[in-house]
């Protein structure tokens, strides 16, 4: 039974069951706690702790998701994938344990030819909580019988989410594999022969506290449990397919039999050729869903995630030995396999495709730097006779040019060398405790939301402002450092829930509105507008006069020429994003942006920059749009029915059952959209681009001024170019061209300028040659040459060492400046014979002056910031040569 056929029947089984089927959530879900949505339960999260109120009672999915706390032990075992597809069925204090029980035991086992799994039921096996008795006798009543039901711990049976919130047992059920996979006796005795496929979770406590996984308070019962389960698709997938693992079910293999392939290996025949083609097939599945859920490479977050999991593939394939491109052999095969549960992947096959390449390439150029470091690191430990490479380098490869160790170990054993492991392993620790730490940290810090919930449950703030820029309302709430106030005084800054708001809370890109509240004696000024628990608007303010309570009637007021000035860049926006999908093409998928009064950015997926041409057609298109005076709408209708249309909508974000969407000049401009807006694109007045930049892999940017902050900057340019026009006394018209001829000029005059200088540099060679000096049969010339620096003092020493002939000479110069010296060593042959190398010399000299170099053994250079170091560095080359 294929991979998306296991899919679809738990879905259609859980929806002929009354449960609503909800679509997978991005990878990249809205979780200040997650860097992925690593769980099934995760995009329901809000629902389980009380922050939102279910828009269903029962609920069905199949969620993405990705983990990678141990990708280093990708591919050798079972149990190790970073992406992954997890079944669940949710009850928000609906059915509880026994009709969850009932449900996973008729799916598990119930006839295939019913929409079913079909396994055997006698090699079911399953665990309680100990102690769970109402659990096990549910589990009894559909026929389980007593000796296949075991009790477990708190450590393997209790479910929280490691901070003060809801918990409870669960129950997990287990697959015999059969005797040749370990010993009889329930997954007691053995959990890869009883394996574990689907875990039932029955949230029925409110935890206080959490300080471990067994150690933690139960405040109350839940008024209302609820029911969360995740079953593996994969491996259900392996257990139906009769597979060995994950990695060989439907929609993995066929990378690893392309791969494998490429490499003229067979699968199967070396364990350790088999854990790099997992590693391959694992990585490049994973990385072709985050980037097809709009994940970028970079180099912090989930970026960096992306880019290790591309690189970690291509190194694999070079240690199986090639070293071609082979994103675009791996990646066609996973859309392929994964498209008939992922229709989107083959919609966005050439942004995803341009992404990878694009990532393969740039690591191809960085793989051969970080070879040049490993390259002076293996010289190094040679010269000190040293049989180990220190893990600290290892380390370095690893973190800054994405070397893994087992590339690091293997290069350095075609060099005789090993690689210190343990040191190594314990930076890697340090760090990941660094990050453990740091999300540990993240995860406290988004706790802090119960004041707003306890607002949220008497009722949503009322938003007015599509039509009113101004409202009497009542204050429901005050918020102080995180906790409900009854009142607050002039002076102090604290958040203000109203019961109607016509303020904009800051999202999609645009800033929150600004305004005053106000009341006979009383005035607020609006510092910020935010939404952080959903259906709640929270007004940060500042008490400028009076004081402010609980219940009290006030008048919200906006202020009118911010939000006109906000509509306009919102909707300048839109216009730009339209103008980009014409110009460079349906992949230029938005991802990210801000708009404010007068100025907006939009972040936009492409792998190659906007030339000159395209910069103006761009702004030009944009122009036309808003005279043609196209009229902007709104309308709110279902999710589903806005992406029938062509909607378009960002990566990530998270989308209610029914949407706002806005038109402009109808399909040509259509968005989901919850921002602010003209009534007619010609109320923006005008745009002009800033500038156009990357700022990440496959990330682009361009910024512009709108309306009058445009016509401002327009202005500033003409009075630039009429300025620059009367000082070189031409024509507007004709200052390129006399710009240009005034830079050929130049740079014609810095050319004889620098052939000149060369020619006063190289002729103090010979007088710096007759200062050499006789050190035991080495001409050693060591002098500080002040002023002349970078390719000039580079050039002397050369010079000076051509002069010296065939006798064994070594040049030492100091040149630069007083606050940044520099130094070049040279040396001729018969100086190297004797042991004298350019590298190791500078590495002294560079110490003496508080700074590093390096190089090969007849030319070094490096630098300092300490010029009164400059006789100690001379001196340290001539001890070194005395010592020689």
């Amino acid at each position: 039974m294929k991979t998306a056929e296991i899919r679809r029947r738990f879905l259609d089984f859980f929806v002929r069951n009354d449960h609503t089927e909800v679509p997978s959530a991005s990878l990249m879900h809205h979780d200040p706690t997650l860097l992925f949505v690593n769980a099934g339960m995760v995009p329901f999260k809000p629902y389980f702790i009380g922050a939102e109120d279910a828009p269903y009672a029962r609920a069905t999915s199949v969620q993405k998701c990705v983990r990678t706390l141990d990708i280093e032990e990708v591919g050798k075992t079972t149990r190790h994938g970073t992406f992954f597809q997890m079944n669940g069925n949710f009850s928000f204090g609906d059915y509880f344990k026994e009709e969850a029980i009932a449900y996973a035991w008729e799916f598990s086992t119930g006839a295939v030819e019913d929409g079913n799994l079909g396994f055997d039921p006698e090699r079911i096996w399953v665990t309680v909580l100990d102690g769970d008795e109402e659990a096990e006798a549910y589990w009894k009543s559909v026929g389980m019988p007593a000796d296949r039901i075991q009790h477990r711990g708190l450590a393997d049976n209790y479910w929280n989410m490691g901070v003060p919130g809801p918990g409870g047992p669960c129950s997990e059920i287990y697959f015999d594999r059969g005797p040749e996979y370990g010993p009889d006796g329930g997954p007691e005795a053995d959990e890869d022969r009883f394996l574990e496929f689907w875990n039932l979770v029955f949230m029925q406590e409110e935890l206080a506290t959490v300080r471990s996984k067994t150690d933690f308070d139960v405040a109350r019962p839940l008024p209302r449990p609820n029911i969360d389960t995740g079953m593996g698709l994969e491996r259900v997938a392996y257990l139906m397919q009769g597979k060995q693992n994950m990695y060989e079910i439907d929609q993995v293999f066929p990378v690893i039999s392309r791969a494998a392939e490429l490499s003229g290996r067979e699968y199967g025949a070396d364990a350790t050729s088999d854990v790099r083609l997992r590693v391959v097939a694992d990585h490049v599945r994973s990385g072709m869903m985050l980037i097809n859920d709009g994940v970028t490479p970079g180099n912090e977050g989930r970026g960096y995630v992306l880019r290790r999991l591309l690189r970690r593939a291509v190194r694999a394939m070079r240690l199986l030995g090639v070293t071609d491109p082979v994103l675009p052999e791996l990646f066609p095969l996973s859309r392929d396999v994964m498209a008939d549960s992922y229709t989107e992947i083959a919609e966005q096959w050439q942004r995803i495709s341009d992404v990878a390449y694009a990532e393969e390439d740039a690591f191809r150029r960085t793989l051969e730097a970080g070879t040049q470091i490993f390259d002076v690191a293996v010289s190094d430990a040679k010269k000190s006779q040293a049989s180990v490479l220190p893990g600290a380098q290892a380390f370095q490869l690893h973190d800054t040019y994405g070397f893994p160790i087992d590339l690091t170990m293997e290069m350095a054993a075609e060099h005789g060398l090993k690689v210190d492991r343990d040191e190594f392993s314990r930076l890697m620790t340090e760090q990941r405790e660094r990050a453990k730490a740091d999300a540990k940290a993240k995860k406290g810090g988004a706790t802090n939301v119960e004041a707003y919930r306890e607002l949220r449950h008497g009722g949503e703030s009322t938003f007015i402002g599509y039509t009113e820029l101004e409202t009497d309302a009542r204050v429901l709430g005050i918020v102080d450092a995180g906790s409900s106030v009854p009142a607050a005084s002039a002076g102090s800054v604290v958040e203000i829930v109203l019961d109607t708001t016509p303020f904009y809370a800051e999202s999609g890109g645009q800033d929150a509105d600004r305004g005053t509240i106000t009341a006979p004696g009383l005035e607020l000024k609006i510092v910020d507008v935010q939404s952080p628990v959903q259906g709640l608007i929270v007004h940060r303010v500042e008490v400028v006069s009076g004081e402010v309570t609980v219940d009290q009637q006030v008048h919200a007021r906006v202020d009118a020429d911010h939000r006109a000035g906000a509509c306009r860049a919102h909707s300048a926006t839109h216009i730009v994003h339209a103008v980009l999908r014409e110009t460079v093409g349906p992949t230029a998928v938005q991802s990210g942006s801000y708009n404010k009064p007068g100025y907006l950015r939009f972040d936009f997926q492409s792998t190659h920059g906007l030339d000159a041409d395209q910069r103006a057609e761009i702004e030009g298109r944009s122009n036309e749009a808003i005279t043609a005076d196209h009229e902007v709408t709104s309308q709110t209708l279902p999710l589903n029915e806005a992406r029938e249309m062509g909607a378009m909508a960002m990566f990530g974000e998270k989308y209610p059952d029914m949407v706002r969407m806005v038109e402009m000049n109808g399909p040509w401009s259509r968005e989901l959209c919850g921002g602010t807006h003209v009534r007619h694109s010609s109320q923006i007045g005008l745009l002009t681009l800033l500038n156009e930049q990357s700022i990440g892999s496959g990330v682009r940017r361009v910024e512009a001024f709108v309306s009058t902050d445009a016509f401002r900057h327009l202005a500033a340019e003409r009075a630039l170019v009429s300025n620059l026009s009367g000082m070189l006394k031409v024509q507007p018209d004709q200052l390129t061209e006399r710009v240009g001829k005034l830079v050929a000029d130049l740079k014609d005059a810095e050319k004889q300028l620098a052939a000149h200088r060369s020619k006063e540099i190289l002729g103090n060679a010979a007088g710096l040659v007759e200062s050499a000096q006789d050190r035991g049969g080495v001409a050693v010339v060591a002098q500080h040459v002040a002023g002349v620096g970078g390719g000039d003092l580079r050039q002397l020493a050369q010079e000076i060492r051509g002069r010296l002939g065939d006798r064994p000479g070594v040049v030492a110069l100091v040149g630069g400046t007083d606050e940044k010296p520099a130094v070049v060593v040279a040396t001729t042959t018969g100086a190297r014979e004797r042991g004298l190398r350019a590298g190791a010399l500078v590495k002294d000299a560079c110490a003496a002056l508080g700074g590093r170099g390096g190089g090969k053994d007849d030319l070094a250079q490096g630098g300092g910031s300490d010029s009164t170091g400059i006789d100690k560095a001379l001196a340290s080359v001539e001890a070194a040569v005395d010592a020689a």
